[in-house]
């Protein structure tokens, strides 16, 4: 007799059948993926490299064409190199969603992701990140980073005996790097000239940028290990006039964030931005270009010998600042911070963390509006001994939420853009909101003014505030900052400087004010602050440049005695 046949349960039954995801070997993977990455995240870089040229034109097709099947190939010799079969998912994902991101900041607000963006980007503290984090960029991401990275880990990969894994690998990298040259020979010429006049393109074409930016900050931190500066102005002392003063000097040196020389009303703008300052006896210098269009780039660089014309970022951060060569010579120094730190400037010096301050009236949502910076600063000044440099930091005009940059009683031009997405907003609404920040910037100075007025009975008292860099305001299509310095606009390296000096101190340091105030459309620079700094303050030190202080044509010629031949570092 036959047995009755048994069913088995489903779960119990052998898997005779074939998985219904697909399987791909992967190298063919990796060539999707970075197809995929060179057409769909990289926008920004075909329309600069293909500008000026018709698509009526078949030489423009053949130039896209070698384009993209070069940086494919080699874009494909890259992760294949690094990647085995297990770990090429998670190295592909990472580039996926870098490129993601990525894009979406290029395409929105025109930007260049170059080694100083990318450490801006590393330097952002959380409130900053949360600002540039938009609901607008959700469609972008799932679309070209989502979708993208399910479509990825869906295949199964086939497997391969080690040596011939190893063999066809490295065949296929040496056949797309033979690939991707032979077709650069092909549009040489053309992508010579492209490289030659426009050597920012590079920066544009993603993930690569992301890859090298993050590499050449590490190499650079790597170059860079923890020791201390080395000195400047070792030499640094007093001059011989101080022990002739009654007072001592309070002087504050104020940093601003992100103020652009061309919407200050100070230096000739329309709207009335600076109504306070107006009233107060200062010297707006109009013509002063900044050393970078980044803070992480410019902030080093305006407290260095060494600035903009001998521009070496390895040794600004290698060496001490302003500051260090004034405390040396005896000054009281201390750094008051609202907004991402110092930048090394301040390393190893007093320093004040004003940004997360619990003053209810000017701290909200993990940020505070810069008047917390006059904080306590009566107290600062009268246990203070001796000579006081203060440096305050501000927010200032911040993008890309300027409206969280000063309270709503400023907010006198109107409609003001109330949208971290720029894009969300027309242009008169955004430059509303940045004018407003500045109206803002102009009460702060006008009441640190006003401060210092009052400690005129203790201090010879004077204000110098220069701003980091511009901004722009989709001029051009160019939103905030950043763009690599030969080829940004002027916006976003065009500064203000303003200077305020009590009859105290211009008696005291025999300072023309009549003479500054004629001087006031004369060429400046960042790279005349360290000196223009140590001159006004009669410091004595090797490292001074007289040529560089601004103060020098306005001060009698006994005080400049001392003046020397360019010397960077002694």
């Amino acid at each position: 007799m036959h047995k009755p046949a048994v069913l088995l349960p489903i779960s119990s039954r052998p898997l005779n059948h074939r998985s219904r995801r697909p399987t791909l070997q992967a190298e063919t993977l990796v060539l999707l993926c970075v197809g995929f990455l060179l057409l769909a995240g990289n926008g920004p870089f075909w329309r600069a490299a293909l500008m000026g040229r018709g698509w009526d034109q078949a030489a423009t097709w053949g130039f896209a064409a070698a384009l993209f099947v070069s940086f494919s190939a080699f874009y494909f010799a890259f992760v294949a190199l690094l990647a085995t079969r297990l770990s090429v998912k998670p190295l592909l994902t990472v580039l996926v969603l870098c490129t993601a991101f990525a894009s979406w900041y290029m395409d929105h607000y025109a930007i260049y992701l170059d080694r100083a963006m990318l450490r801006n980007v590393l330097a952002t503290n959380v409130q900053e990140a949360r600002e540039l984090l938009v609901w607008g960029m959700v469609p972008h991401l799932l679309l070209l980073g989502a979708l993208p990275v399910a479509l990825l880990w869906w295949p199964q990969l086939k497997r391969r005996r080690l040596r011939r894994a190893v063999a066809l690998r490295l065949a296929s990298v040496v056949g797309a790097l033979v690939i991707g040259v032979a077709c650069l020979l092909l549009v040489f010429a053309d992508f010579a000239s492209l490289m030659r006049n426009h050597r920012e393109v590079r920066y544009l074409l993603t993930p690569g940028n992301v890859v090298v930016a993050l590499a050449s900050n590490a190499w650079g931190s790597a170059k860079r290990p923890d020791q201390p500066k080395i000195a400047v102005g070792a030499d640094a002392r007093l001059g011989a006039a101080w022990s002739s003063r009654a007072r001592p000097a309070l002087f504050v040196l104020v940093v601003g964030e992100t103020a652009r020389a061309q919407n200050f009303s100070l230096n000739g703008y329309a709207r009335p931005t600076n109504p306070l300052l107006a009233k107060q006896d200062v010297i707006s210098f109009s013509h002063v270009t900044a050393c970078g269009t980044s803070t992480e780039v410019s902030l080093p660089c305006m407290f260095s010998p060494f600035g903009r014309a001998q521009y070496d970022e390895d040794k600004i951060r290698s060496h001490e600042s302003l500051l260090h060569v004034l405390a040396r010579a005896g000054f009281k120094v201390l750094w008051r911070d609202n907004q991402s730190g110092c930048k090394g400037v301040c390393e190893g010096l007093p320093t004040e963390q004003m940004d997360h301050a619990s003053i209810e009236a000017l701290c909200a949502e993990g940020q505070c509006l810069d008047e917390v910076l006059l904080q306590g600063m009566e107290g600062i000044a009268r246990d203070a001994q001796g000579n006081l440099l203060v440096v305050m930091h501000q927010l200032g005009s911040h993008g890309p939420a300027y409206y969280k940059r000063y309270p709503a009683v400023f907010k006198r031009f109107s409609p003001a853009c109330e949208n971290e997405d720029l894009r969300g907003c027309s242009s008169a609404e955004i430059v509303n909101a940045y004018d407003n920040s500045l109206l803002y910037t102009d009460y702060f100075l006008s009441g640190l003014i006003d401060f210092l007025g009052q400690a005129e009975k203790k201090y010879d008292t004077a204000m110098l505030y220069v701003s980091d860099h511009g901004e722009s305001l989709g001029d051009n299509g160019l939103y905030l900052h950043g763009v690599p310095y030969p080829i940004a606009p002027d916006v976003q390296k065009r500064v203000p400087l303003v200077m305020w000096l009590s009859p105290g101190f211009r008696r005291s340091f025999h300072v023309d004010q009549d003479c500054l105030r004629a001087r006031a459309g004369a060429e400046l620079s960042h790279d005349n602050l360290f000196h223009s700094v140590l001159g006004v303050l009669d410091v004595q030190t090797q490292a001074y440049n007289g040529a560089l202080d601004l103060f020098a044509p306005c001060r009698p010629a006994p005080a400049l005695a001392r003046i020397n031949p360019p010397v960077a570092a002694r």
